[in-house]
């Protein structure tokens, strides 16, 4: 296989994935993942997805997961592809003496460069602090939302509080600060690395507040897209703002599997 060709792999535990191993997750929808683009064999925020795998199976299983374990099954799965999306799942069966760690390994993929509009829906993620599984709503949604003509779903709980979208995150620029809807929400591994690297503050954000707000712009595992409307509100595209997240991000170090 060519360095950077990609073909459709799934390990469990390091193992081609068989029949018997994929009963699990066909099965059982009570588990986590973590997303990642992988360039080059790097990852940009490699022990920011090591701290989430064991925190989520701690809280989800009662014990850690060892970032150690999970980095060589990386390694394992992605073998000689040098990029890729690669996904971590993680199920722990009944009577089984440690978690069962799936690896998934695809296409590289990086979020579309053009404005996104999006469409508010009434609904809030449980345990939304978890990226878990089972997302039924979320596709649901994001789904209806392909269908009206938008590109993705702003998920919002009581009230109009804007949360975040169905997979991605979301912010929204008052001409001096980044402002992160402060909200139950994944903190998501691109927004957790651009916080500290932009003039960012979170506070409470609803859907009554959209107009007052310049800009706005999505992150997750993929990239960085602006926003150009939700619902009926539209958003200025700001090529400096676009410029300045983009090379926050850009700056982030690719840190070795």
């Amino acid at each position: 296989m060519a360095p950077s060709e990609v073909v459709e792999i799934i390990e469990v535990n390091g193992e081609p994935a068989t029949e018997a191993a994929l009963r699990v997750p066909a099965l059982d929808s009570y588990g986590h993942f973590t997303a990642m683009q992988v360039r080059g064999g790097r990852v940009r925020g490699r022990d920011l997805h090591l701290a989430r795998l064991d925190a989520a199976t701690r809280e989800l299983f009662g014990a850690g997961l060892d970032g150690e374990r999970v980095r060589e099954l990386l390694r394992h799965a992605l073998l000689d592809v040098s990029d890729a999306s690669a996904r971590v799942y993680v199920h722990w069966p009944a009577g089984e003496e440690d978690a069962r760690v799936m690896v998934t390994v695809r296409p590289p993929q990086t979020k579309p460069d053009r404005p996104h509009g999006l469409m508010s829906v009434p609904y809030a993620r449980p345990l939304p602090h978890i990226k878990h599984l089972g997302g039924f709503a979320q596709t649901h949604f994001l789904r209806a939302a392909g269908r009206a003509g938008f590109d993705e779903a702003l998920l919002t709980a009581p009230g109009g509080l804007v949360t975040e979208g169905a997979v991605t995150n979301i912010a929204f620029w008052d001409g001096t600060s980044v402002v992160w809807p402060q909200a139950p929400s994944l903190l998501g591994i691109t927004m957790a690395l651009l916080e500290p690297r932009l003039p960012s503050v979170r506070r409470p954000v609803t859907l009554a507040d959209l107009p007052s707000y310049a800009s706005a712009f999505l992150a997750n595992s993929q990239g960085i897209a602006p926003v150009d409307r939700i619902d009926d509100v539209r958003f200025t595209v700001d090529p400096e703002l676009m410029g300045t997240v983009k090379a926050a991000y850009e700056a982030v170090e690719w840190d070795v599997i």
